[in-house]
């Protein structure tokens, strides 16, 4: 049995006991959450949800994702510009999809 969620403007595909990295969602480690925007469960194609389905998930995890680096440059200006940026993300784990 699968599932296609919605979740921090994605879309996932998972099976039950999968392991998802999602974008930051607000909770503690060993909380559940529930998405409740689900288009589709097996054959079963919502429009543009299905109503009363549920995936239920429990965090594993929060962290941030490896640096990556940003460089400006304007050529002939002498001008260069660094950055950085680490994407905050959540581990979640499948527990159970609801239909």
């Amino acid at each position: 049995m699968f599932a296609i969620f919605e979740t921090g403007g994605k879309q996932y595909k998972v099976n039950i006991n999968d392991i998802i990295y999602t974008e930051k969602i607000d909770g503690r480690v060993s909380d559940k959450v529930e998405f409740d925007k689900v288009l589709m469960i097996d054959q079963t194609i919502g429009a543009p949800y299905l109503a009363n389905a549920k995936v239920v998930c429990e965090i594993q995890k929060q962290g941030k994702r490896e640096k990556i680096h940003i460089i400006k440059h304007i050529s002939q200006k002498h001008h260069t510009k660094r950055q950085g940026h680490r994407q905050p993300y959540t581990k979640l784990i499948v527990k159970e999809i609801k239909q």
